[in-house]
């Protein structure tokens, strides 16, 4: 990989481990051949046997499954992670009627693991916290993933809500909206630079473009998916997936060309 730059940051390597994750998160469904999870490690340098051994290991912790035809494929809170992935570049929302929802944590007795699991389960859920225990968005959101509902309704209780507020400062409020724009922008600037070096067939491009296609599906995941209506003027988020559909597309190209290099 090239220590180039591409207006977000250094992009760093990744382990043998994060590229499996990445690789299986990115393909639908998730699940590969040994060999072409190898031949991914090799685009960062990684040697067969690094990432044979992050196979094992991710296989004894629950983290993978191998099916009946030898192949890898994610498992447990994994499987719900790419799910959730999926569900972050479709964007698919309800019509909105103004209601909020809003979760109240009424468990009285919570160690640190049970705090941790609702925090991870409601910002999955694209929930927003207003106050320590208070949980809200607006409710144009089909039901979310099973197990991080699962985890919510066991801690919380459930409310519709109309803000006596002003619904749009409400939402800026809760979520800094001009921080995911500006990083959207820089996102779809680099996807735009990358784009070109990709079609030239150049090959250090597959390395920056593996980190770079999980820097943007990571940060749709942080999209709130509000309702239009709540939304700047010039919110890029329709855009940004558009272009990353056609980036993903042209990434494709170039590492199913990689693969049959093999």
């Amino acid at each position: 990989m090239t220590n180039q730059t591409i207006d977000i940051g250094p992009l760093r390597p990744l382990d043998a481990r994060s590229v499996v994750l990445s690789t299986l998160l990115g393909t639908d469904p998730p699940r590969m051949p040994v060999a072409r999870l190898v031949r991914a490690g090799e685009i960062f340098g990684l040697r067969p046997g690094t990432v044979r051994t992050a196979l094992t290991r991710m296989v004894q912790r629950g983290e993978l499954r191998v099916d009946e035809q030898r192949r890898y494929r994610l498992d447990g809170a994994l499987l719900d992670r790419q799910v959730r992935q999926s569900a972050s570049v479709h964007a698919s929302t309800l019509d909105w009627d103004g209601r909020w929802r809003v979760g109240v944590v009424t468990a009285s007795t919570r160690d640190a693991l049970d705090r941790r699991r609702l925090r991870g389960a409601l910002t999955a859920l694209r929930f927003a916290e207003q106050r320590e225990g208070v949980w809200t968005r607006p409710d144009n959101l089909a039901s979310g993933a099973p197990a991080a509902v699962a985890i919510a309704d066991n801690q919380c209780y459930w409310y519709d809500a109309h803000p006596m507020g002003d619904d749009a400062e409400l939402a800026a409020a809760l979520w800094d909206l001009d921080e995911w724009a500006t990083q959207a922008t820089r996102l779809r600037r680099a996807m735009a630079a990358l784009a070109g070096r990709l079609e030239a067939g150049d090959q250090p491009a597959l390395a920056d473009g593996f980190v770079l296609s999980a820097a943007v599906l990571r940060h749709l995941q942080a999209d709130p998916l509000l309702p239009r209506e709540l939304l700047p003027r010039t919110w890029p988020g329709a855009s940004m997936r558009r272009e990353y559909a056609d980036f993903d597309a042209g990434y494709r190209e170039s590492l199913a060309i990689w693969f049959r290099m093999e």
